[in-house]
């Protein structure tokens, strides 16, 4: 049976052609829009690569992707190194990066520690990490997701002190490894108390890479009446190839986010056949295929996705990057 969803979304703009195969009306408003792109490689994508990187080799990845055109770049996480090994150099490499105005590159801070940590080494943006699951929260720190939210209130505090802008991150919107399926009110009371609390900004993460444009759907439709869209971001894992669809769908909302990670680092351990995030040259690419602006030079990435590959000594996860041939490679 068709959702009632579907049933309004048949008539919409975005599924009406014309004759000669143009875009629709709906494709044409976003084409008119910038979609920021938040590069979440060299945090997200090196904290989960069992090959633990020098910090030096950090610093440059980040300054490589410094001179891409992107916005934000997430440069590390905060967090204990008995945990995260991968992130053991976090003070060195936040103090060793070289900052380019108009760019802000925020540090994971998961609790009041961590933010006087990553405050010290001169972390201008944080931010923290809840779970709409509470069996991932129970596994991951230990507490169910509204303790967990909890934690997160002196971290808020002393940010709003500070003046440090905080971002939110939701995990498990659309499935958990341990429940199954997540009801999008779940997702909801996370959403909305992680913007009462003063995050400037929330990502909505398909963890284990399950969602499909049907269940960001039901997720979406919840969560955009309970917070404007332009709050929002969406961070999809291509576990089950669906990521940029995904992703594709959460413009329909008015999404202008969207997390990525250069050549697809990374992917969330817990997910049986998890292959990384959503692929930075892939988004981009569809992105720009769309005629939406990103700001951000392909070629140019494409060349930092194949030097940190080469330095973890692995293929890289984003076809684009396979499959591209260089400046002369044809726009589509």
């Amino acid at each position: 049976m068709l959702i009632p969803r579907y049933l309004a979304l048949k008539s919409h703009p975005i599924f009406r052609c014309t004759a000669n195969g143009s875009t629709s009306r709906l494709m044409s408003q976003v084409s008119r829009d910038q979609v920021r792109i938040v590069e979440v490689g060299p945090r997200d994508g090196l904290q989960n690569e069992p090959k633990l990187l020098p910090a030096a080799i950090k610093i440059e990845l980040i300054d490589r992707l410094s001179a891409t055109g992107l916005q934000t770049i997430e440069a590390t996480s905060f967090v204990s190194a008995k945990w995260v090994p991968q992130m053991g150099d976090n003070s060195e490499v936040l103090r060793g990066i070289r900052r380019v105005p108009g760019i802000s590159y925020p540090v994971l801070t998961p609790n009041l520690k961590g933010f006087e940590s990553a405050l010290e080494a001169g972390a201008e943006e944080v931010a923290v990490f809840g779970a709409a699951s509470d069996a991932f929260s129970l596994k991951n720190v230990n507490c169910d997701a509204a303790a967990a939210i909890e934690r997160f209130k002196p971290v808020l505090a002393a940010a709003k002190e500070q003046g440090v802008r905080v971002r939110g991150y939701v995990s498990t919107v659309v499935g958990c490894p341990y429940e199954g399926a997540v009801a999008p009110k779940a997702v909801v009371k996370v959403v909305e108390a992680l913007n009462d609390m003063g995050c400037y900004e929330i990502s909505l993460g398909d963890t284990i890479g399950v969602g499909t444009p049907g269940s960001m759907r039901r997720m979406l439709d919840e969560v955009t009446r309970a917070v404007p869209p332009q709050k929002l971001a969406v961070h999809c894992h291509d576990t089950y190839g669906q990521a940029l669809s995904n992703i594709l769908t959460s413009l329909e909302y008015g999404i202008r986010v969207v997390d990525a990670s250069v050549s697809g680092l990374g992917g969330c351990p817990y997910a049986r056949g998890a292959s990384g995030n959503a692929a930075t040259e892939d988004v981009v690419y569809m992105l720009h295929g769309m005629g939406i602006n990103t700001g951000v030079d392909l070629n140019k990435l494409i060349e930092v996705g194949r030097f940190i590959c080469g330095e973890l000594g692995r293929s890289s996860e984003s076809k684009v990057n396979r499959a591209w041939k260089g400046p002369q490679a044809k726009k589509v």
